[in-house]
């Protein structure tokens, strides 16, 4: 039986580049690698644009489909230059997370959030 949430090689702490917290690699990883995968939770009344911590659950724009995902994926911090990429599948509602170049042990995960040009909550990173 596979398993659907593995985030065994993601640890979560303080983060270095906000004042919150941040997911950081347990382990070197090469790029393509996966890092983390889990499932994702279709939430129901819920306002994305406000809410950071929620993800963008379509490929439709505005979304208005927004989920909650397991592990540490939602601790990866958003940058406009990120270290990994989040793939999700919208039919099984799951979702894989690898290494857009090589990552070191000890090193802050970032990625990019689709949603970062036209999410409210996010107007402090696109800004900058």
């Amino acid at each position: 039986m596979d398993t659907l949430i593995n985030c065994e090689n993601v640890y979560v702490t303080q983060s270095n580049v906000c004042d919150g917290l941040g997911a950081f690699a347990r382990c070197n990883f090469i790029k393509d690698e996966v890092i983390e995968t889990g499932v994702a939770k279709v939430l129901t009344n819920c306002d994305g644009h406000e809410n950071p911590l929620v993800f963008t659950w379509s490929d439709e724009i505005p979304n208005t489909t927004w989920a909650m995902v397991s592990g540490c994926a939602m601790f990866y911090n958003a940058s406009n230059t990120p270290n990994t990429i989040l793939i999700r599948d919208f039919v099984n509602n799951t979702f894989s997370i690898i290494a857009a170049k090589p990552i070191k042990t000890g090193e802050e995960l970032f990625h990019t959030y689709k949603s970062l040009k036209w999410r409210k909550c996010f107007h402090e990173i696109r800004d900058v």
